[in-house]
């Protein structure tokens, strides 16, 4: 199996037919022509190899531009491939949080979110243990046929037969969604009001007809009603006319902060 690594760090350990400095946030490979050919090379699947790309790019990137990038380098594979592959996207996974599942479902359709939790050994909070968390936030995220990515039983996944995929323990099916429905880890339940599956530490609320945390803030739902900002229901928070108001409220109260600790300095 080959490998072509991405990653400025790795440039003292692999060679330059290995290698690309890439930004992958703007599609830009520093190397100019010959680190593109170098990739297009990979891409080729020569001597019957098939390529996978799997990304791990920084939590904190967006995800359109990443997206972009990442189909850009699909649209590349295709050209490459043989014409009883020009409608098929090449196989990928990307990792990142769950919660930032409806941002990557949005920008590509065809990915889907697996259930198996990513640690990282040399993380201080993404892996096991008393430092880090009980459930890792990282999935995998691939336009892969769910049920061909084989999650180890070891590890607490076990093969659902009716979604078709392969689930952590705790995700049970429910009957009512016919689906699996956890997303971070924990085992769901079902609201009959909202007519779907939410997180065990909600509970459905009257006033705001739908299911959140049991100290909300009552009547200021975050959701496509309503301005966060104020909680008023009538402007979104684009549009609040308090919206300068909290800015410089936020400015002249960082900068009084400020002055407060150059005088205590002094």
């Amino acid at each position: 199996m080959q490998t072509i690594v991405f990653c400025f760090r790795y440039a003292q350990f692999y060679s330059q037919d290995e290698f690309c400095h890439y930004n992958m946030f703007n599609h830009h490979f520093f190397g100019g022509e010959a680190s593109s050919a170098v990739m297009q090379a990979f891409l080729r699947e020569c001597d019957g190899e098939k390529v996978v790309m799997v990304a791990d790019p920084p939590f904190g990137g967006l995800v359109k531009p990443l997206a972009n990038s990442f189909s850009l380098i699909s649209q590349t594979w295709r050209k490459l491939q043989s014409s009883e592959s020009s409608n098929v996207d090449m196989p990928m996974m990307w990792i990142f949080p769950y919660f930032f599942e409806p941002r990557i479902l949005e920008c590509l359709s065809s990915f889907t979110m697996l259930d198996y939790q990513v640690d990282y050994d040399n993380h201080p909070l993404y892996k096991h243990g008393k430092t880090g968390r009980k459930q890792s936030p990282v999935r995998l995220f691939t336009n892969i046929c769910p049920r061909d990515v084989v999650l180890p039983k070891d590890e607490g996944y076990r093969f659902c037969s009716v979604c078709q995929r392969y689930v952590w323990s705790l995700n049970k099916h429910c009957a009512k969604c016919n689906v699996c429905p956890s997303k971070d880890g924990r085992e769901w339940k079902h609201c009959s009001t909202c007519e779907k599956c939410v997180k065990p530490s909600w509970k459905h609320c009257q006033t705001c007809g739908r299911c959140a945390l049991p100290d909300h803030p009552c009547g200021q739902g975050k959701g496509k009603e309503g301005c966060f900002n104020c909680g008023s229901l009538q402007h979104k928070r684009k549009a609040c006319p308090l919206k300068d108001t909290h800015r410089t409220k936020r400015k002249s109260g960082a900068a009084r902060r400020a002055k407060k600790m150059a005088a205590q300095a002094v």
